[in-house]
């Protein structure tokens, strides 16, 4: 059972993880208003909701993790996304970096490797009243019969771009993806410029969990 309480103590600290990411340099005020309307600590056992507006990655099992609010904010803001945007993410978790995209008005495609985390995310969208089309699955080659996507998100770090996926934006999208080593990743904004053309704007440092898949690092 999903406990969907979000009482004035979450909406509080909330607010308050909200006023921290804008002096961390998230400035796009739509990325903001939307993190202010998702309840963090839905994506929490119960056990741990103490820990749901903390700035910080947690482990939600399966070896992965809920991102930190700065990284979702961060990826988010470089997105750019449009109210109607077709977006492609890879590496479903949660569910909360689809959640607020979706609450921005994106129509949302999620792949997610784990079948436990991809029903579990399912679920507690469906129950958050959001409607993304999701499925288990290797991520790192796409949803060809879904492309093209005017965006592409990537919450896993990759050791390299997919080309898989950089053939699967359409011409004027975008596509944000942490490529790096295991360890760490730079965070790429990837501009899709011509059929055969892109143009990469390299941004800063990250830590992601793995991107494990054909096109990407192997179990």
């Amino acid at each position: 059972m999903i406990d969907m309480t979000d009482d004035y103590k979450h909406k509080g600290a909330r607010k308050k993880l909200i006023e921290l990411l804008g002096t961390k340099g998230i400035t796009d005020a739509r990325v903001l208003s939307a993190m202010l309307a998702i309840p963090r600590h839905y994506f929490f056992s119960s056990t741990f909701h103490s820990h749901a507006y903390e700035d910080k990655a947690f482990p939600i099992g399966e070896g992965q993790t809920i991102s930190q609010p700065y990284t979702v904010a961060y990826q988010t803001q470089v997105l750019h996304v449009v109210k109607g945007d077709k977006i492609l993410e890879i590496g479903t978790g949660s569910g909360y970096q689809a959640a607020v995209l979706m609450q921005m008005g994106a129509k949302l495609y999620s792949i997610e490797r784990h079948e436990a985390l991809s029903k579990k995310a399912s679920l507690l969208l469906q129950k958050m009243g959001f409607a993304p089309i999701l499925k288990c699955g290797d991520g790192t080659k796409g949803w060809m019969e879904k492309a093209p996507f005017d965006k592409i998100i990537v919450t896993a770090g990759a050791p390299v771009v997919p080309e898989t996926l950089v053939s699967q934006l359409k011409v004027g999208g975008v596509m944000v993806i942490p490529v790096g080593d295991d360890k760490r990743q730079k965070m790429l904004s990837i501009i899709k410029t011509g059929e055969n053309t892109t143009e990469t704007i390299e941004l800063d440092y990250f830590a992601f969990v793995p991107l494990i898949g054909e096109k990407g690092w192997k179990k």
